[in-house]
C-alpha cells in the first residue's frame, strides 16, 4: 500500500506545479496585454503613408519655367540651385533667408543655395525670371 502512495503523491505533486504555473503564466500575459503598445504602427508611433512623406518631409526638385510662380505653404522650404528668381512677398513680410539672416522684400533677387522659409499661407513664394531649379520641402503650387 505505501508504494501506491508515492505515485500518487509524485502525480498531485506535478499537477499542483503545472497548475500554479498556469496561473502564474496567465497573469502575467493578462498584465502586459493592459500595458499600451509603442512598437511601429501603433497608436504611439503610427505610420504615415507616402504621400505624406512626399509632400511633407522628402525634398522634391522642381523646375519653375520663366515668368511662373513657384507659391508656397506656410512651413514651406525653399532652395533655389539654378537660374534666376524673386522673391513674392506679401503685407505680412517676405520670404525668411535662413542663410543670411534676413527678410527677403518682394522683387529681390534670390541667392543661390540659401534656405528660404515661408512662414505663412498667404501667397508668399518665388517668381522666376529665367528657369529656375528648386529643392522644396512642403506644400507648394507652380502656376502663373
Amino acid at each position: 500500500m505505501r508504494r501506491l502512495w508515492v505515485p500518487v503523491a509524485a502525480v498531485i505533486i506535478g499537477a499542483l506545479l503545472f497548475a500554479s504555473g498556469l496561473v502564474a503564466a496567465h497573469l502575467v500575459f493578462a498584465q502586459e496585454s493592459t500595458q499600451p503598445m509603442t512598437g511601429p504602427g501603433t497608436q504611439m508611433d503610427p505610420l504615415v503613408t507616402r504621400s505624406y512623406v512626399d509632400h511633407y518631409v522628402a525634398l522634391q526638385v522642381v523646375t519653375v519655367p520663366p515668368g511662373q510662380k513657384l507659391v508656397a505653404e506656410e512651413g514651406t522650404e525653399i532652395i533655389v540651385r539654378a537660374g534666376k528668381g524673386t522673391a513674392i512677398a506679401s503685407a505680412n513680410g517676405g520670404l525668411a533667408d535662413l542663410t543670411a539672416g534676413r527678410d527677403l522684400k518682394n522683387g529681390e533677387v534670390v541667392a543661390l543655395n540659401h534656405l528660404l522659409v515661408v512662414p505663412r499661407t498667404d501667397g508668399r513664394g518665388l517668381a522666376a525670371v529665367t528657369m529656375v531649379v528648386a529643392l522644396v520641402r512642403g506644400g507648394y503650387t507652380v502656376g502663373p
